[in-house]
């Protein structure tokens, strides 16, 4: 279906649901036709923690404000900002709470400062897949601890897409074992940042926009980004000579929808419902965006031969297994919020291991 047919759907659905249950005036002479009211209009800021235009994800943050735009038939009338156009790439959530902006989309470990917690709801190391963490967010509870750790800061929260499983990333230098590990500078946020630290590691903060530069001019050795669909985009593969797997540090990076609660709570349930849809619908998407992108850059990069394309030895893993670990582990020890969501984090992932074990692992083992 064409994303013109589908909002256009949307559209209908909303203009349904605005009518729906509402009873209506019998024609006649003793019931004269009432002038119609002016339909209440919303205009909202999206500040976004992306580069302009970029691919993947900037262009769902786009296409988010565009099926609301569209589908509730401009009763809602979202602006996009990139990041550093209205706030700084990492002031995203902060605007958000303090109303500076009506709606915001980004990744949850950027704010970790502001809710350490939080973190869980972005990329774990060695945690869910996409899948799994799509289920525990939706059918296991994770969305409700998630609305109620961002409940005392004014910010509703949706799920806005994932980026998939990540590569490992980019490096100037071969890692052989741990050792290599340490006093190595290197691009990268959240839990993965904490992790590399222990292993010996410099985890350094950048936003997107900058990482090209700091790669080209030495100022870190390494960076992940995404995979390869995103970091082909940002030219990563002129700039490093290394490109390793798998990401262990985000098998599975949740991106958000973090909505002022006032804002939200201002609209009427039927637009309410318009932009619960338009964030099931961009997240359905992505998943399948990111697959189909990521494999045509792979070959891309795999055909030009300029890189060499490496997974981590079984030893490093091992160190940033363990390491995730102890990282893990003292969070929870120290934030109570911590606590409960990695406790149930963990419980639906044995749950659902199994299954995956004898379903898709286990598929495509067999097919060869």
């Amino acid at each position: 279906m064409k994303r013109r047919q589908v909002l256009a759907g949307l559209g209908a659905g909303a203009v349904a649901l605005a009518g729906c249950g509402r009873e209506q005036p019998a024609a006649g002479a003793d019931s004269p036709a009432s002038p119609a009211k002016p339909a209440e209009t919303f205009n909202w800021k999206m500040v976004t923690t992306w580069p302009p235009n970029f691919p993947g994800t900037g262009a769902s943050a786009t296409l988010l404000a565009e099926t609301i735009n569209r589908a509730s038939a401009g009763r809602i009338r979202v602006q996009v900002y990139a990041a550093g156009e209205l706030v700084p790439p990492f002031e995203v959530f902060n605007a958000v709470s303090a109303g500076a902006a009506e709606i915001g989309h980004g990744v949850s470990y950027y704010w970790k400062a502001q809710v350490e917690a939080a973190q869980f709801f972005g990329a774990i190391p060695f945690g869910m897949t996409p899948a799994e963490s799509s289920a525990w967010l939706h059918y296991g509870g994770g969305m409700e601890l998630w609305r109620e750790l961002y409940e005392p800061f004014g910010v509703m929260v949706f799920t806005g897409g994932n980026t998939g499983t990540q590569m490992g990333g980019w490096f100037n230098r071969e890692i052989n074992s741990p050792d290599d590990l340490k006093g190595l500078k290197m691009r990268i946020p959240g839990l993965g940042g904490e992790v590399l630290q222990r292993a010996g590691g410099t985890p350094v903060m950048l936003p997107g926009g900058e990482i090209y530069t700091a790669m080209q001019t030495g100022s870190v050795d390494a960076t992940e980004w995404v995979g390869p669909y995103n970091d082909v985009g940002f030219g990563l593969h002129e700039v490093a000579q290394y490109y390793y797997y798998p990401g262990w540090h985000e098998p599975g990076a949740i991106l958000e929808v973090s909505i002022n609660q006032e804002a939200w709570d201002a609209l009427p349930e039927d637009l309410q419902q318009v932009v619960k849809s338009a964030c099931g619908y961009v997240e359905s998407l992505m998943g399948a965006e990111y697959s189909a992108r990521n494999a045509q850059f792979l070959q891309q990069l795999r055909n030009e031969g300029k890189v060499e394309i490496r997974p981590f030895p079984d030893s490093v893993i091992a160190e940033l297994r363990l390491r995730s670990q102890e990282v893990i582990d003292e969070l929870v020890a120290r934030d109570e919020n911590a606590a409960r969501i990695y406790a149930s984090y963990t419980a639906f992932q044995q749950q659902v291991n199994e299954w995956l074990d004898i379903g898709e692992r286990a598929a495509v083992a067999a097919r060869g």
